[in-house]
């Protein structure tokens, strides 16, 4: 794919995203490396964190500024360079999306219209405030271009300034600026493309539906915007999303994959000569084939993709199986109050490159024995076999994945069976021996999982028994959910989809407070089901057809129908054998993400004596 005259190795971009990988508002070392890693796998297009144009913009501790950013760009051109993927830096501005926490000053909105998330009025740009901005983009063109980039995009998606002045949704003006909305676009992309010169590629990334037909943008009115604005560029993003639709750009595996394709085809019949990208869950190497022969678009955007496997397309042109995106969004979107560097759950490497070492000891003439063949006994096994060790790997059960096909049966998780599918595939490919419904004898690496605590199985099953397909009796159901995890929502998902009357009990003040992104439409999916919900609250007994709860600060109890408690709380560690390093759910049950991780540390400790 050429883009203003610059050869890109292939037609699959790593989009921007928020990594909290910075140092201050710097773009780091731990960048480089993690842009590095993806661009030697073959990514084409390479956009980096988007960098605030212009200190008044501040929406997150770690969010880069592009006046802080030009030393971190050349570097990341630098380890890029080898590979021959393009680097954009990603520039934006998030207006009245952002906070005013870190910056302590108003934030700049076209309008004095309220974030819906925050609830924060912005102060209305007069016009110092619009020329700073236009200044703020072109400066920051003229640091990237400096630092040896080859381009730029500029961000008019879901959390941009630029989306807030095209939409009605947050445009109410009256002057120049709102009765032309795409005025301040065109402005900042004139002085974008004045500093970037001949040569340098400028991307637009432009969200063409906010999911409010109402007021904002449609897929009816982005079409007029991409022929308007498709001849000012060099490359189009086609995404969706608003501040009422945060969850719409990069949804969990509730939303299909390539949910953008007729969005993305429509648009690129207006857009001329100008490549076109599609975005949108584009996580499957067969789908994003498909996509590019069909003339959807002109490239792809897989960023979670490259993500859960930064070497994607090296291992496509070598034939050798993908690592699957789950598309369960739990350690890739980082925007929470504990700032999590960017990870996965399939990949805890990413976004750890400077400290996960990648280098694992020589296994050979090694033999070594890996007792269970749940994520953290595989991925062990995937990396001896991959050492050259003799691997043999003894599961007690009569199938590999430990939990991961349980999780796999919750709505929007079925992604996680190809996760499992894929180590167990990695396994046999790598030449390990596997022994099902083995006796669990003494083993160098320990990973048999965790196991369900006892509950009176005449009122109580656990999530694992249902979604395990157990029986349950008539009558009403009550989850317990004193997790806030992914389990209750789902399993109360798939009984209301069952037609079961079900209750959510949780001592949180909102079902599943521990969801993240999908906290909020999971409570909608909750609610169009008929879910009750019963927040604050302690489950106190269950019988004879009735639950007791507890309100959590008074004490106060009530009553609800129940024949029967479907308990989704955290499972207990399993038993240990007495020797062997331990990995995964038998130290401490938690996520897929610190299975995998720990079943890779255990695998070089065994090698390393």
């Amino acid at each position: 794919m050429v883009l203003a005259g610059r050869t890109a190795p292939s037609r699959v971009l790593f989009g921007p995203h928020e990594t909290n990988l910075g140092r201050g508002r710097a773009l780091s070392d731990r960048h480089v490396a993690y842009y590095a890693r993806r661009a030697a796998g073959g990514c084409g297009v390479l956009v980096t964190e988007t960098a605030s144009v212009h200190d008044s913009d501040w929406p997150y501790e770690r969010a880069p500024l592009a006046a802080d950013c030009g030393p971190g760009w050349a570097d990341v051109v630098v380890a890029c360079r080898p590979s021959g993927a393009l680097v954009l830096a990603g520039l934006g501005h998030t207006g009245g999306q952002g906070t005013a926490a870190y910056s302590r000053s108003a934030l700049w909105a076209p309008s004095r219209v309220p974030d819906v998330s925050s609830r924060e009025v912005p102060a209305e740009m007069e016009p110092p405030e619009l020329a700073a901005l236009v200044g703020g983009f072109a400066a920051a063109t003229e640091t990237a271009v400096a630092a040896g980039t080859d381009g730029v995009e500029v961000d008019a998606g879901p959390r941009s300034l630029l989306r807030q002045f095209a939409s009605g949704l947050t445009n109410t003006r009256t002057d120049a600026h709102g009765a032309d909305r795409l005025r301040l676009l065109r402005e900042v992309l004139a002085a974008v493309r004045s500093e970037l010169g001949p040569g340098r590629v400028l991307a637009l990334r432009l969200s063409c539906d906010e999911q409010a037909p109402w007021a904002g943008i449609t897929p009816e009115t982005a079409a007029r915007y991409a022929a308007e604005l498709a001849p000012l560029v060099d490359l189009l993003v086609v995404v969706r999303g608003s501040g009422l639709a945060p969850s719409a750009y990069r949804p969990d595996g509730h939303t299909p994959p390539g949910f953008n394709a007729e969005l993305t085809r429509a648009v690129r019949t207006v857009a001329g000569r100008t490549p076109v990208v599609l975005q949108g869950s584009v996580v499957d190497v067969a789908a994003a084939e498909a996509a590019l022969v069909a003339g959807v678009a002109d490239a792809v955007e897989m960023t979670r993709a490259q993500i859960a496997d930064a070497g994607l397309v090296a291992r496509v042109r070598a034939g050798l199986p993908v690592r699957p995106c789950t598309l369960c969004n739990q350690a890739c979107q980082v925007r929470d109050m504990r700032n999590p560097l960017v990870s996965c759950v399939a990949d805890p490497a990413s976004g750890h490159e400077t400290e996960e070492p990648t280098d694992v000891p020589s296994g050979a003439g090694r033999r070594v024995t890996v007792l269970g063949g749940g994520p953290a006994g595989l991925e062990a096994a995937r990396v001896l076999a991959g050492s050259g060790a003799e691997v043999r790997l003894v599961e007690r059960s009569d199938r590999l994945g430990g939990a991961l096909p349980l999780v796999a049966a919750l709505p929007g998780r079925e992604r996680f069976a190809l996760l499992a599918d894929w180590l167990a595939g990695e396994c046999a490919r790598s030449g390990v021996r596997v022994e099902l419904g083995a006796a669990a004898g003494a083993g160098d690496v320990v990973a048999p999982g965790g196991r369900d605590p006892e509950v009176d199985r005449s009122v109580t099953l656990t999530a694992a028994d249902v979604l395990g397909g157990a029986p349950l009796p008539a009558g009403p159901v009550v989850v317990h959910d004193p997790a806030g995890g992914p389990a209750g929502t789902g399993v109360a998902e798939l009984l209301a989809a069952a037609g079961r009357e079900v209750t959510v009990v949780t001592p949180d003040d909102v079902v599943g407070a521990r969801l993240g992104p999908d906290l909020a439409p999971a409570n909608t999916r909750l609610q169009r089901a008929g879910v009750r919900r019963e927040t604050g609250c302690l489950l106190r007994s269950a019988g004879g057809g009735t639950a007791v709860l507890a309100d959590r600060w008074t004490g106060q109890e009530r009553r609800v129908p129940c024949a029967v408690v479907v308990d989704a709380g955290p499972r207990l560690p399993g038993d240990p054998p007495a020797t062997g390093v331990l990995a995964g759910d038998v130290v401490a049950p938690r996520t897929v993400l610190e299975a995998v991780l720990e079943g890779r540390r255990a695998a070089r400790a065994a090698l390393s004596g």
